[in-house]
């Protein structure tokens, strides 16, 4: 592949620490661009990084240069959502040598109404394969491998997890692809994507809108995931939600005072003290009216 010489077109990968990257989320193997790698990436990516938006319930922005990314979610340990956990694994699969652009989607989760494309995926090739395959380690809940991009697919399994992927066209003839997942209410559209590509320029445009128009449902009240190959933990709110291959859910309502605890244990994210006093002050003002007791 050719590198452009803008390197808006690029995802930074030569500046990306790979060592830290990789031991961060736990991977051992060959640094080659294969689709074994690809599916072993993926894997530990997707069950190790979670996913969170609390820098903007803190107050703080979301920055998505490489630089912020590494120091937050590598060295900071902490988690982030499509735009940061894409933009770190992009950096990765380009230091490893992959051929793959970036794309857009709009989360449904069985709504009806049209939502903007503000969800971040990735369409990648490995130089053993000739085959497609769609890497979504951002949005919080697997797959924890990559996805053929075959017109046929159906419903596969990921892990113990069950998806369906159809592929059905837009406006303008254009391919348009459902990621369906099945859950507590079954079969649920999960999001819909096109392979129009997109770059860092268009993901901080996105980021801008999600981090801080009053219509994100990430600026307006804390949302963690941390996803693991048998169970997937939400934290929305204050409610904290367990939920199962089989569709299956436990389901808790917690008091503010619980929500470092409940962070660092379930979730893996460590706040210091100021972060924990100023998240409980932000659940308890009056767009949330959750007492701090």
């Amino acid at each position: 592949m050719t590198t452009p010489a803008d390197p808006s077109y690029t995802w930074l990968g030569a500046d990306l620490d790979l060592d830290a990257y990789l031991a961060r989320i736990g991977f051992i193997g060959e640094r080659t661009p294969t689709l074994a790698t690809l599916r072993a990436l993926v894997r530990a990516h997707t069950t190790t990084i979670p996913f969170e938006n609390l820098e903007i319930i803190l107050g703080r922005g979301i920055p998505l240069d490489l630089e912020a990314l590494q120091d937050k979610l590598i060295r900071q340990r902490r988690g982030g959502y499509c735009y940061e956990n894409v933009g770190l694994f992009a950096a990765a699969l380009e230091r490893l040598g992959y051929e793959f652009t970036a794309m857009s989607g709009r989360v449904s989760q069985g709504a009806t109404n049209l939502r903007p494309a503000t969800h971040a995926l990735l369409r990648v090739r490995a130089a053993d394969d000739d085959r497609v395959w769609l890497c979504d380690v951002g949005f919080g809940r697997g797959p924890l491998e990559p996805v053929e991009l075959a017109p046929d697919r159906g419903e596969f399994g990921a892990g113990a997890w069950r998806f369906r992927l159809e592929r059905t066209y837009d406006a303008v003839g254009g391919e348009l692809w459902t990621l369906y997942q099945f859950g507590k209410d079954g079969w649920v559209d999960r999001h819909t994507f096109t392979a129009t590509p997109q770059y860092r320029i268009d993901f901080a445009v996105g980021n801008h809108y999600v981090s801080t128009s009053t219509r994100s449902p990430f600026a307006t009240r804390p949302f963690v995931q941390r996803f693991h190959a048998e169970a997937h933990h939400q934290l929305d709110g204050t409610t904290w939600t367990t939920s199962y291959p089989d569709g299956s859910e436990d389901m808790r309502e917690l008091e503010v005072a619980e929500l470092p605890k409940v962070l660092a244990e379930v979730f893996d994210i460590e706040l210091d003290a100021a972060d924990a006093a100023q998240l409980a002050r932000a659940l308890s003002g009056p767009a949330f009216g959750v007492s701090p007791e």
